[in-house]
């Protein structure tokens, strides 16, 4: 296992997730990915605050109760960023807004909350000690953030302003109008830490430029209406879609999107038993052409 430690600005490095009931949100992730859980805030504290482990390795966060109407209601991916203060700059003049000003963490960094023209909540993080999540794309860890929007072209050009993010159309094999978001020079960074990235990747028979690769861009999900807000959501891999599904169910979570296959990936939708959904994906590369 690859630990991360630090992401440059423009990628995201940072996932949490706030409920009503913290308790019961460790209860169950800790159920689903054999998370462990690192209390950070003090005895007493009005909103608790824990980092998510898995293997000795932070994963992510969660906490509860929500502090108030601006706290998201499901997971929120973070952009780091060199500057919180800078970055919110850009944002409203990119035609975004801020719904919480930066804000320094104890230990961790600074943060900030903001939406983009189509009301997608994202969060920008300023590192200090927390220099992001420390593993990702293992099973049981953060794989990847998509935005849902029915304005591609809008948000294309929004996030470009914004983090010099690249919209590239990705063919995911459903079907589906699905884009794929570049930060040129990433790849660069990635081998440096991981010099056999290109190769496992060519291997893999991945997409041209998939090493810069930082988010997806897709349609709303299947029922949304045309006027839906478009939201980012996240997916998590897992080793074995099927038995991780299950084990969701079990644990009280609804189907959002039954599992199915695309030419990468057998994955699926679930709600937790708080109401935040998320994605559970097998990685299943083609087989290697003959």
């Amino acid at each position: 296992m690859l630990e991360r430690d630090g992401y440059p600005a423009g990628v995201p490095c940072w996932v949490d997730l706030i409920q009503a009931d913290l308790d019961k949100t460790m209860a169950f992730y800790g159920g689903l990915f054999d998370w462990t859980f690192e209390i950070r805030t003090s005895n007493g504290a009005p909103v608790r605050y824990a980092y998510a482990v898995l293997e000795g390795l932070v994963v992510g966060g969660v906490g509860g109760p929500p502090a108030g109407d601006a706290e998201p209601s499901g997971w929120t991916t973070y952009v780091c960023v060199d500057s919180a203060d800078d970055t919110i700059k850009a944002v409203t003049a990119a035609g975004g807004h801020v719904l919480m000003p930066a804000t320094d963490i104890p230990r961790s960094g600074r943060v900030a909350l903001c939406a983009d023209p189509s009301g997608a909540v994202f969060g920008l993080w300023q590192p200090a000690e927390n220099r992001g999540a420390q593993l990702v794309n293992a099973p049981g860890s953060w794989n990847f953030s998509e935005l849902r929007t029915t304005d591609q072209s809008a948000a294309a050009k929004f996030y470009g302003e914004v983090f010099g993010w690249v919209s590239e159309p990705l063919e995911m094999g459903d079907g589906s109008q699905t884009s794929m978001w570049r930060l040129p020079g990433y790849g660069e960074f990635l081998a440096e830490r991981d010099p056999e990235i290109h190769e496992r990747q060519d291997a893999d028979q991945a997409p041209g430029g998939f090493a810069d690769a930082v988010a997806l861009m897709i349609p709303p999900a299947i029922g949304a209406s045309a006027t839906s807000r478009a939201e980012w959501t996240i997916t998590f891999a897992v080793a074995d879609a099927d038995v991780a599904m299950a084990r969701a169910i079990e644990l009280g979570a609804t189907v959002v999107v039954p599992l199915f296959d695309t030419e990468y990936t057998r994955m699926g939708t679930v709600r937790d038993p708080q109401g935040a959904a998320f994605t559970l994906s097998q990685y299943r590369p083609p087989e290697p052409a003959l």
